[in-house]
């Protein structure tokens, strides 16, 4: 893109943007085809509402353009509050408002966000429907306003949906379940939230479903109280005619949960029913910090595997360092009966494991599954930083660990022809690991693959 439109941009210049477009008529056109920001993004970065104008007056179908983050102009418009900005853009076209970027993400889901209340009340104005939009993990409006905490931006929300009477929105169940209502810690700002709910005065009774099971079998008390949640918030919900998953009857949990359907045609199975039977606390606790794939993006998985596989590498090189037992501060050979007034029944060198002189066999099991949990843990961090800039260093960096820990395996080692052994073992081990994890992995895969084929060709 010509740096001089960049920069006319940036500063919402519409004169210098006049003498570019005679000097070349197609220049915003060509500016789309290049990606990245166009000029009428960075426009609305700015907030620059002259420029944007004119922009679309000159070419409307930027208006429609997405930019590397999935964004549109009336995405960033929306986010930043620019009413004016969202108005220029609807009139172009009003359709805008349900454009789709990163995550399915429609403007209005950046303005809640954002708690851009002026914002939201526009787009809602052009666009009643947008309300009724979902991200990839079936967020409504709703749920990213009350994610973001953005109470004022909610309350608007919730008005809305009552004054047009679309009060079950607030039942839907994002794919994180729609617990967010009540998985609250002692603010004064989610206790509004709870207040606001659970107002008979914006919602009648029963309207907002306050037992209805999410995916781990909890209903919101359930969330609450293993959160430790506000006694006030409890009572609340209480008085709301909430109540654990233990006390719902077999029947209402089978219906309340998001999981089981049940049809007129066919009774409940025994399979069905323990989908929304009562968990014990334990199992409780553990689904709720088990890995989900629809709730835990990949880069925090990536981020917390690579924590553990540091923190493994770090336990199983010290382990090396410091073997059980210690090691020998001095020198002895049986032909000295003593030595420093103490007398030893075995030969030993200073600096060996004294694990390894007195008991061989467990100080070899003990080389074996701790360089099993070094190379292990060096293979994750090698697999998981693949594309990382400095991969070069990373690389030398990485060997140059192993390295140092098959030094310190072989100097700890009492007998010379294990230590070699142990050397050659720790030298094949990563190629071993690398190999045999990717086969048990593929062929782990299309077993799955198999039995699924199988169990649809059966039915």
């Amino acid at each position: 893109m010509d740096r001089r439109l960049v920069e006319a941009a940036q500063t919402g210049n519409v004169p210098a943007l006049h003498i570019l477009m005679k000097e070349n008529p197609l220049l915003l056109r060509s500016a789309a085809l290049v990606g990245g920001d166009t000029p009428l993004h960075i426009a609305c970065i700015g907030g620059h509402v002259d420029f944007v104008k004119e922009v679309i007056n000159l070419s409307p179908e930027l208006s429609e353009e997405l930019n590397r983050d999935g964004l549109s102009p009336l995405h960033i418009a929306s986010g930043n509050g620019d009413v004016e900005i969202i108005r220029a853009l609807l009139q172009v076209n009003s359709n805008l408002c349900t454009i789709m970027g990163k995550e399915r993400r429609i403007p209005l889901h950046y303005a809640a966000i954002k708690g851009r209340v002026y914002a939201i009340r526009q787009l809602l104005s052009c666009c009643a429907d947008s309300i009724m939009g979902v991200t990839a993990r079936g967020e409504t409006p709703m749920h990213l306003a009350l994610k973001n905490n953005q109470f004022a931006a909610f309350k608007f929300l919730v008005e809305y949906l009552n004054q047009n009477q679309r009060e079950d929105l607030l039942n839907n169940k994002d794919n994180q379940a729609f617990a967010d209502f009540y998985k609250l810690n002692r603010t004064a700002l989610q206790m509004q939230i709870v207040e606001l709910v659970l107002d008979r005065t914006y919602f009648p009774e029963g309207t907002v479903d306050v037992n209805f099971l999410n995916k781990k079998g909890l209903t919101p008390l359930d969330v609450l109280l293993m959160e430790g949640g506000d006694n006030e918030i409890e009572e609340m919900l209480r008085e709301a005619g909430a109540v654990k998953a233990e006390d719902l009857q077999p029947q209402q949990q089978v219906a309340l949960s998001p999981n089981v359907v049940v049809t007129n045609e066919t009774p409940p199975t025994n399979d069905r029913l323990r989908q929304g039977r009562t968990q014990s606390l334990s199992e409780q606790l553990q689904n709720y910090f088990k890995y989900d794939k629809l709730r835990d993006s990949p880069s925090e998985v990536r981020t917390t595997l690579l924590v553990l596989s540091v923190l493994i590498a770090t336990a199983t090189y010290q382990a090396v360092l410091s073997p059980p037992g210690g090691i020998w501060q001095d020198d002895y050979s049986p032909s000295n009966s003593t030595n420093n007034g103490t007398t030893y029944s075995r030969a030993h060198i200073a600096g060996q494991a004294v694990m390894g002189t007195n008991n061989m066999v467990s100080f070899g099991l003990f080389l074996i599954f701790n360089s099993i949990g070094f190379f292990m843990s060096l293979h994750m961090i090698n697999f998981l930083t693949i594309g990382f800039p400095l991969q070069i260093e990373l690389q030398v960096s990485i060997i140059a660990l192993a390295a140092t820990y098959d030094t310190c395996m072989t100097a700890l080692t009492p007998v010379r022809s294990l230590s070699i052994s142990y050397t050659i073992i720790s030298v094949l081990l990563p190629i071993f690991i690398t190999i045999s994890t990717k086969v048990i992995r593929d062929n782990a895969k299309k077993a799955r693959c198999t039995l699924r084929w199988v169990t649809t060709w059966s039915s």
